[in-house]
């Protein structure tokens, strides 16, 4: 059987996972949490063989939990399940040690197959995921190939791209007004330009 734990806030959703898995021969439910901190040191002590974890948490975030303990379980899988499906948290998720990532509106019989599949050494994720991750790779090698963006100052400029304002990139990133306009400045060096028009243009001249 695969030993499972669970970090998530949400109670009704929580509660459906734990049905369903308690309600499979293929699953050992071994902890149930509703915050990170609550979880931390419980999963260094139980080990499970695979951790499904939100990313929005109460206080400590899914993706910081999973930075704190990758190293400490080498043999626990980190499933990733949220609502969340910004270029950013798929990327921090993922760099963190997250080696799944399905969003909560998959269907029971995919989130189970999900976690078989991770435990087996796959790296499941939700179609859209999927083919964001493609997208973007693809996209960010061809853009920073020619101009050296970071990854962040890649999607910076793909959101201002697409309209939102400082403050907007900001919230959608998680990062300050500040550290946007900042990386703004670095964005305008690295392509030669003055302005966002000009920064935007050149963007999507490519």
């Amino acid at each position: 059987m695969i030993k499972v734990a669970i970090v998530e806030d949400n109670i009704h959703y929580r509660s459906a996972l734990v049905k369903l898995l308690e309600n499979s021969e293929h699953f050992l439910l071994k902890g149930v949490y509703s915050s990170a901190e609550e979880a931390l040191p419980s999963l260094l002590a139980l080990q499970p063989d695979v951790a499904v974890i939100d990313i929005q948490l109460p206080a400590m975030s899914g993706i910081t939990l999973i930075e704190k303990i990758r190293f400490q379980l080498p043999r626990t899988q980190f499933l990733v399940c949220t609502l969340h499906q910004d270029n950013n948290n798929v990327f921090e998720a993922l760099r963190a040690g997250a080696s799944g990532y399905i969003l909560k509106s998959t269907a029971a019989d995919d989130i189970t197959i999900a976690i078989k599949e991770l435990h087996m050494g796959g790296a499941p994720m939700s179609p859209y995921i999927a083919r964001k991750i493609v997208g973007l790779f693809q996209q960010s090698n061809r853009f920073d190939d020619n101009f050296g963006l970071s990854e962040r100052e890649h999607e910076v400029l793909k959101l201002m791209c697409d309209g939102l304002l400082y403050k907007q990139i900001a919230d959608r990133l998680f990062i300050s007004s500040n550290t946007v306009k900042n990386h703004l400045k670095s964005i305008y060096k690295k392509l030669h330009v003055h302005n966002k028009i000009e920064a935007i243009n050149k963007y999507k001249s490519k």
